[in-house]
Order: C-alpha cells, then structure tokens, then sequence
C-alpha cells in the first residue's frame, strides 16, 4: 500500500498566506469591516433608489417630483449640495429652469440669478454624459462661482434622459466627509436619472392630460355662457379671460374683423387698456393681420423682437411682453379675428408648457358659439322688426287714415262756419291733426329704421329727439329729397358734426322757444338750422364756428349764418352732393 503523497500547494494560496503573514490581525480586521460596511452601504443605497423609484411614481405633480428627484440624488451620493436644472425649448438649448437643494433662501438671495448653462455645466448639456471630478476649479470649463457662493470642490453631473432625449442634468457637488464621489456613487445616481426620467414623462403626461381637460370644460362653459344674454364684446371678453386663465397667460387680447384692413382691437385681459387708444392701433401689416389672412397659428419667443409684429402691449403702456401665442377665431364662414396669448419674459416655462393646438381648438369653438349668440340676436332682431312693421302698418292704414278724415271733415266745416273766431279753433286743430300725423309717420320711420340703424336720416332723427332733453322741446324736423341715397358714408359725419353744434349753440345762448331742422338733397346737401331765440351774443365760441365753415369749404361748399337780436339765429350748411 502505497503512502499518500501531499498535494503541492496553489501559488494564490501561498501569495495570500505570505501577505496575511505580513499583516496584523487588528489592520486585517479593519479592512474586512470597512469592506462588509461598504457592501451594506451599497445594499442601503439599491434599497433607498428602490423605495425613491416607489415614491416618484406616486408623485405626479411636476414641480414637487423635480425637488423630490434633487433631494433624492443628494441622499443617495451624500452630496452636500444638489441640483437639477432643466432645458429650455429654444435652440441654444440652455437651462430655463434650476431646482436646488442645501442652499439656503439666504444664499439664494445673495448669489442673484440661477445659472442658465454655461461652462461647467454647459459641457453637460452640451456632452451629455456622466462625469466625476475631483476639484472642479481645475477643470478648464470652469468659470468659476459668483460673489457669496458657497464653496464647492468635488462635482459629479449625470444626465436626465426622457426616452431619447436630455431633460436635463443632475449636478451634485461637496462630498459629505470631503472625498471624491465614487464609481459606485455614479453608478447609483445614473440609476436614479433614469427612474426620473421615466417619472418626469408620466407626470408632463399627467399634467398635459389634466390641462386638455380644463381646456375642454372651459370650452364646454364658454358655449354656455355665450348661449345666455350679452352683446358681441361681452362674449369676446369671456373668452379673452378663460383663455388667459388657461393658459397661464401675462395678457390677453382679441381683434375682430374678416379682412385685415378692418381689423380693431375689441377686447383685453389681465392689463388696463384705454378704449380710446385701442381705436388707433393699426393693425394691417400686424402677426394678427397674418394669422387671419392664412388661419394658421403664430408662435413668437419674443415679441419685441419680431420684426413682423406690431407691439400691442407696447402701444397700450403695458410691461414688456416675450413669448407669444396668436390663434385665428375661425367660424364657419371663415376667420373673423384672432386670439393672442402673450406672458413677460421671465415666464418662459409657461409659453412652452401650452401645446398651440389647445387654445387654437378653443378659440374655433368660442367663434362658432359667438356665431351661434350672433344669430339669435339676428332672430331677436327679425322678430322686433316684424312686430315694429305690424305696428306701423297699424299707425298707417287705421290711425293716420282716421286722422287724415277727420281733419278733412273739420276743413270743411271751417269754411261753412259762420263765426270766425269757430273757423280760426277749426283751423287750428287741423294743424294739430297734421303736426300729430307727422309726428307718428317719424315714429313709423323710427320703427322701420330699427335701433342700430345707421342711415343720415335715421342719425338726424336720433340727434333731434335727443336735443329736446337740453331745449325742454322737440325741434320741428323736415327732410326734403332722396337724403338716405344721396348723402354718403364720406358726408355724413360732417353734417352729424354741424347739426351737433348747431343745436348745441342754440340750446346754450339762443333761449329759444322754437328750433327748425331740415335737411334737404336739392341741388346740393342742404342743412338748415333755425330758431327764434334772442340771437347770437358777441362772446359765442367762435372755434365751433369756424369748424362749420372749415367742414363746408373742405368740401367745395359754404357755411352761411345769420343772426339779428331779438330775431333768431340761422345756420345754412351746404355742400355740393
């Protein structure tokens, strides 16, 4: 029987028993501490990602997971310091957004402006890639840090990708204990980019999910609105509103008007704009003129640098807006305006937080429902028309035929009758029959003419009766020729001007108990004003005047005005037609 042979010892296992041999037993002990510590620090580490990962997806608001996320990646890198900072949308693709963590509001106030992304953390944006340094005040991107910034050595910055595309960058800096952020530091805050990344897009769908909703309901309570009573710009400043509501908006406008020429600004939101002013802003060659031309939509960054765009906040006095969003208001038969969205500058998060889909779908729906309120104040209006023609109709052929007979039965009997003083009652109560038929023909006439109508004739009339609150009497009206054909658009605000002033001297110096108006188309257009007042005294304005003339002469016609104490005062206005 053969004597078992030793087997030869392995090289590994002599060179690790040459270096145990070589070592203490209370420096051995140390290592394998600091080792299984390290391996339960790494467990803790997965452990807390995992339960960060748990808490991330329960949060879906955007704002407070992107705080979480930085407080997150400062715990798991114990890192004193932590930031995310987010992209814009433009093209130099810096940073509109920077969420810290471990600076302090004091420190906030004191450094001044958050950084926007250049240097260190440009290289980030620009690399997007994970990298550890050990000093970033050695590293030749660095610009070093501003006035009262706390002091920062250690640095690693890992990416946020959303898909295929950076969100934006984790930063952390000042490793707890002063050394360097590690692999496995890397390794774990990597993990927790891509969990955020995965956390960030459900809460953007979330929250782009929770917007078209309210979009949707305002669009569902505008259409309700619109359906109640209220004119035309009332309904256009419920949609202003909402829309500046929904989109989080600095400012809100909306021109109306089908052709670009006509187009006026009706109404705003969320800035005091006088009316006045609003009237003289030209808006032809505008980005609004554009959009209702093309009915398409128009997105700005800055307004102020657009060269196509007429600066409506600017014109009004308003503060400097930036990022500006333009939607037509489209109807069924066609654009009829447009609905502009504009925020300051600073506010930039919220113009690219607003998909222009959804306020352009609100502004088509607020056009059709404005269309809708149009038309029944269209049957409103046929309705009143038809009732006021019945009611004419009626004056017409039963009361003004009744008055005419009876008035021609007492002619008759004026000139059978014996007594004059008897003729002389007659007489005169026929003159009062034919004054009352011609004050109900007008009424017939106003009837027909409806309340918007917008004829000479129907705007001198209107001018008259109002004049009978200041003379304590109607003046006695005449019209004589074809005044509504033949008295123009261009002529009309002349004569409205002169009859204006004529009627005001007379109801201001003239005491008068009888004012004559007549507006003839014979050979010309003829305004007469006349009345039997005390005439007009030497310190009568004389600017009014000379309007009149002016107005006359500019016109290739003349202004001729006679008065004599105790005699009345007589205005003749005419111009060739």
């Amino acid at each position: 029987m053969e004597t078992p042979r030793h087997a030869e010892p392995d090289a590994t296992a002599v060179r690790i028993g040459s270096e145990l041999a070589g070592t203490g037993f209370d420096e051995l002990l140390r290592e394998v501490l600091v080792r299984v510590h390290g391996v339960l620090d790494d467990r803790a580490r997965w452990r807390l990602l995992l339960d960060a990962v748990v808490t991330m997806a329960a949060d879906l608001s955007l704002d407070d997971l992107l705080s979480r996320i930085v407080e997150i990646a400062s715990d798991l890198a114990d890192a004193q310091y932590a930031a995310l900072g987010v992209l814009g949308a433009g093209n130099d693709h810096r940073l509109q957004t920077f969420v810290t963590h471990g600076v302090s509001p004091d420190q906030h106030r004191a450094i001044g402006d958050l950084p926007t992304g250049h240097g260190l953390l440009g290289l980030i944006i620009d690399q997007p890639a994970p990298l550890r340094l050990h000093d970033i005040a050695e590293h030749p991107e660095s610009y070093g840090f501003p006035p009262n910034h706390p002091p920062m050595r250690s640095f690693l910055g890992v990416p946020v990708r959303i898909r295929d595309k950076v969100f934006g960058n984790l930063y952390l800096t000042e490793k707890v204990g002063g050394g360097d952020f590690t692999e496995q530091d890397e390794a774990i805050v990597v993990g927790l980019a891509a969990a955020a990344g995965v956390a960030i897009e459900n809460a953007r769908l979330h929250e782009e999910a929770a917007r078209r909703e309210r979009w949707l309901a305002a669009t569902a309570e505008i259409t309700a609105l619109l359906a109640g009573p209220g004119g035309q710009d009332e309904a256009l400043q419920i949609v202003a509103d909402h829309a500046r509501e929904l989109a989080a908006a600095d400012v809100a406008w909306i021109v109306a008007g089908s052709d670009a020429a006509a187009l006026r600004l009706r109404v705003v939101s969320g800035e005091a704009a006088d009316p006045a002013v609003m009237d003289t802003i030209d808006l032809e060659s505008s980005l609004t003129s554009s959009v209702v031309r093309t009915g398409a939509p128009v997105s700005v960054e800055d307004l102020s640098d657009d060269p196509r765009a007429i600066n409506v906040p600017r014109a009004l006095g308003w503060s400097p807006m930036g990022p500006t969003i333009i939607v037509p208001l489209r109807g069924s038969a066609g654009v009829e305006g447009a609905l502009a969205l504009a925020w300051e500058p600073e506010h930039l998060m919220a113009f690219h937080a607003v998909d222009p889909s959804l306020p352009a779908r609100f502004a088509e729906q607020a056009a059709l429902a404005i269309e809708v309120g149009r038309a029944r104040e269209d049957r409103q209006r046929l309705a009143l028309f038809e009732d006021r023609d019945r009611i004419g109709r009626d004056l017409h052929d039963l009361v003004i035929q009744r008055l005419f007979a009876v008035g021609l039965g007492l002619q008759s009997t004026a000139r059978v009758a014996d007594r004059p003083d008897i003729a002389e009652k007659l007489d005169a109560a026929v003159d009062d029959l034919d004054a009352t038929i011609r004050d109900i023909r007008r009424t017939i006439f106003a009837l027909g003419s409806g309340d918007n109508a917008s004829d000479i004739q129907a705007e001198v009339t209107r001018m008259v009766d109002r004049a009978a609150g200041t003379l304590k009497f109607r003046p006695a009206l005449r019209f004589e020729g074809p005044v509504r054909t033949r008295v123009g658009a261009d002529v009309a605000p002349d004569v409205l001007a002169v009859l204006t002033e004529a009627l005001s001297n007379a109801a201001r110096h003239a005491q008068a108990k009888k004012v004559t108006v007549e507006l003839a188309v014979v050979e010309g257009i003829r305004l007469t004003v006349a009345d039997d007042g005390r005439g007009m005294p030497d310190d009568v304005p004389q600017s009014g005047l000379s309007n009149m003339r002016q107005r006359a002469e500019r016109r290739g016609g003349h202004c001729t005005i006679t008065s004599r104490p105790g005699e009345g005062t007589t205005v003749e206005w005419w111009v060739p037609s």
